[in-house]
């Protein structure tokens, strides 16, 4: 079983899938741990963002076949859905610190983030139609919107694996980052992240989303331009702005 650890480092919650291997296999169990610690960290008052990080061998495996073939049917597959659901419904900002193999539901999981990080050592992969399934936690809808119909099609029904300089050149990762300076990279990023007004910033990433989705361009500028307005009504904006006025 992949244990899950959580360390708060000033407002950043850094969350890390951990295993004897360090191949971060998911089971049922894994994957409900997960949801749960990082439903708690969404309703936390000392936090403001969550970084999702595994080992430098993997950030996840994905499944481990073994375990699919002898524990997994549909009862226990609707429980790994609600445990994905809310991990990926998270209303904070999220960050995906990837190295190593990201394979399966462990792409997947990173795939739900809000922004990945990757090192220079980094495969992604979603090996299922191998395995006489479809991919069943989000890639088949999420992928398309991120790297376009092409790649999915070629990654999904192949098999294919896709490296790191790859990743970023076609979009599905923020930056490639050395190994050994990708954890001090991804908190700064987070740090960051929390210097920002906390109604404003979540605001924003539902707004991004709602772009990603299957909004039209007009329902989602429109939407925008509500949020906007009352944004101006928030207390959290009068202060900034005052504060700002100050300075």
């Amino acid at each position: 079983m992949t244990d899950v650890k959580v360390e708060n480092k000033n407002g950043v919650a850094v969350v890390t899938l951990s295993s004897k291997s360090g191949l971060n296999y998911m089971d049922d169990a894994s994957l409900r741990l997960l949801s749960q610690e990082v439903e708690k960290l969404d309703i936390s008052d000392d936090v403001k963002a969550i970084v999702l990080r595994g080992s430098e061998k993997a950030f996840s495996s994905g499944i481990d076949p073994t375990y699919f073939v002898r524990n997994v049917n549909a009862e226990v597959l609707d429980e790994m859905f609600v445990s994905f659901d809310k991990v990926s419904s998270v209303k904070k900002p999220i960050i995906a610190e990837v190295s190593g193999y990201a394979i399966g539901i462990g792409f997947e999981i990173a795939l739900a983030c809000d922004m990945l990080f990757c090192s220079d050592n980094t495969w992604f992969s979603i090996p299922d139609l191998s395995l006489g399934t479809v991919a069943g936690f989000g890639s088949t809808q999420r992928l398309p919107k991120a790297i376009g119909k092409a790649k999915t099609m070629e990654m999904l029904l192949t098999g294919r694996a896709m490296g790191a300089e790859e990743a970023e050149r076609i979009g599905l990762v923020s930056r490639v980052i050395p190994l050994s300076y990708l954890h001090r990279e991804v908190l700064k990023v987070a740090d960051l992240i929390t210097t920002m007004p906390s109604l404003a910033l979540t605001t924003s990433k539902e707004l991004i989303k709602t772009a990603i989705g299957n909004t039209s361009l007009a329902e989602g500028l429109e939407i925008e331009k509500q949020v906007y307005k009352n944004n101006f009504d928030s207390d959290e904006y009068r202060i900034n702005l005052e504060n700002m006025v100050k300075k």
